[in-house]
């Protein structure tokens, strides 16, 4: 569609010039009116054939949309104004991902010390952090080395370049984790409803080796297997640990590595908006108290004499 809009329009744009040059010798005959009459069609059909080009564009676009199965919308605590993440549920989504994700997938972009106060405390943070073994360098004779990570590290990543990452999965590289809730269509909705679900492929559809079947990933063909099964793992809280359970606490976990300043902000919000209101409705009240008397009044102006009248009046 948007190729037969563009042939039309452009048709019809070289049809003008050709017209505009064949006439040149009687164009100037006509009147600074009709000249800018007609070159304010010509703009008008170009400008159409570029909405219609759009249009037929954002329509197609739309439609490969539609052939996608969409996740469901889920009731997620932290969606409200007023509402914070599930500071439970965070954590347990961490015990997920430790023991589930972190083989294939990183976490470059989050450090351990933002996990205080909302997965551990300062000096279970610190523990947490030097259970992993982080690259740094180069020491004194130019070597890299691996120590014991910090509360400023970031979490190592499982792979040491792209290449072993690619050579240990069939050929792909696992995507970071920090911000994959933020890139995804559907946010936390498609996350949890890939990790949910995995189905045998209609009929029709064959998959090739380490390739498998998930109806909302785009195109249906996805390279990661399966990860979450029940009781895969045991929370330390005692919580069942279903396979929806598990979908749910790791996409909370990665819902907060995207946005661990979250609560901050809302909080910000919360103070700003009250701090205004305050002094709009101040402001209000000093503006009529100020004016209402002004308001009320009345001036009356009366007409006096020339002083030149009273004096010959005197004399």
């Amino acid at each position: 569609m948007a190729a037969v809009v563009n042939r039309v329009s452009r048709q019809a744009l070289l049809k003008a010039k050709s017209l505009q040059h064949n006439q040149q010798a009687n164009f100037g005959n006509f009147s600074k009116r009709t000249k800018n009459i007609a070159l304010g069609a010509l703009g008008l059909a170009a400008a159409g054939g570029t909405v219609a080009t759009a249009v037929a564009c954002g329509g197609a676009v739309h439609a490969a949309t539609e052939l996608i199965l969409h996740a469901p919308r889920m009731p997620w605590p932290h969606q409200g104004l007023f509402t914070d993440f599930d500071k439970r549920s965070v954590k347990r989504g961490y015990q997920v991902y430790k023991q589930v994700c972190a083989a294939c997938h990183s976490l470059e972009y989050v450090r351990f010390r933002e996990m205080i106060g909302v997965i551990f405390s300062r000096d279970e943070a610190k523990a947490e952090a030097a259970e992993f073994q982080v690259l740094d360098g180069p020491d004194p004779e130019g070597h890299m080395f691996r120590r014991p990570g910090l509360l400023i590290d970031a979490f190592p990543s499982p792979y040491d370049n792209v290449e072993a990452a690619k050579a240990a999965n069939n050929g792909v590289a696992p995507p970071d984790l920090s911000y994959q809730v933020k890139a995804a269509h559907q946010g936390p909705d498609y996350i949890f409803s890939l990790l949910t679900g995995y189905r045998d492929p209609p009929a029709g559809v064959t998959l090739m080796e380490g390739v498998h079947y998930n109806p909302y990933y785009e195109g249906g063909l996805i390279a990661m297997a399966q990860a979450l099964y029940d009781d895969i793992i045991e929370y330390d809280d005692g919580t069942p640990a279903t396979q929806a359970q598990l979908a749910k606490d790791v996409t909370t976990f990665l819902l907060w590595a995207s946005n661990p300043d979250m609560e901050v902000r809302k909080r910000a919000w919360l103070k700003c908006t009250i701090g205004l209101l305050v002094i709009g409705l101040s402001s209000y009240y000093w503006k009529r108290l100020k004016w209402v008397s002004l308001k009320s009044s009345k001036f009356m102006f009366t007409k006096s004499k020339p002083t030149t009248d009273k004096y010959l009046k005197k004399k």
